[in-house]
């Protein structure tokens, strides 16, 4: 068992949150203020390893931390959860820059010659930011019987040590090692970001979330 800190109470970082107790971590999950209502409602659903608190509060349990924010507000909820707390351990990062300040469909916030994953990186120059995990919906993330067939994730990041843990974690939602696919340093997180835009054209035109992306050769 880890402790583990997912800062974000959104369905994504609540369906993280509870797949993540069900395998048997202790969870914090961490919200901008300590008495969040979601926080406090999930929390109560697992008394025996699950509990509730701020950003700060949520990083500083973690020996593992999952940003699960906003893709807009993320350096701003970090900023909060304090570098101090995530100094020296592993960040994942599974955040999309989606802007929809002009409605739908969004734009990326951050494109091209950089990425979310490489803005949190420099910023948090001590934490080991691994992207992993945003190119998908997030039940197929915890669960990637939802797709049959052969299908991937992929990650990036500039720590082996970290993207190993990261590797582990995704092995024990049920990934194959074979589909964990490492993409190589930070900077590859600017296609997985890049790639948003075609996932929601894709979940538009198929009617369901439950679909993902193979690397065949």
């Amino acid at each position: 068992m880890s402790r583990i800190g997912v800062l974000g109470t959104g369905m994504v970082g609540e369906t993280l949150s509870t797949k993540l107790v069900e395998i048997g971590h202790d969870v914090v999950m961490g919200a901008r203020s300590a008495g969040n209502e979601k926080a406090i409602a999930w929390s109560e659903r697992f008394p025996e390893r699950a509990g509730h608190g701020s950003f700060a509060e949520a990083a500083a349990h973690g020996e593992l931390v999952v940003n699960a924010t906003g893709g807009v507000v993320s350096l701003e909820a970090l900023r909060a959860a304090g570098a101090e707390n995530l100094a020296g351990k592993t960040l994942l990062d599974v955040a999309n820059p989606l802007d929809f300040s002009g409605g739908f469909p969004p734009r990326l916030s951050v494109v091209n010659d950089d990425s979310l994953g490489e803005q949190i990186q420099r910023a948090f120059p001590e934490a080991h930011v691994v992207k992993a995990l945003n190119t998908m919906n997030c039940l197929v993330m915890v669960d990637p019987t939802r797709v049959p067939g052969d299908h991937d994730v992929l990650m990036a990041g500039e720590d082996d040590s970290a993207k190993r843990e990261v590797a582990d974690l995704l092995e024990s939602f049920g990934w194959p090692p074979a589909a964990i696919r490492d993409l190589g340093g930070i900077g590859a997180a600017r296609g997985l970001e890049a790639y948003l835009p075609l996932w929601l054209s894709l979940m538009g035109s198929l009617g369901t979330g439950d679909f993902n992306i193979h690397v065949a050769r």
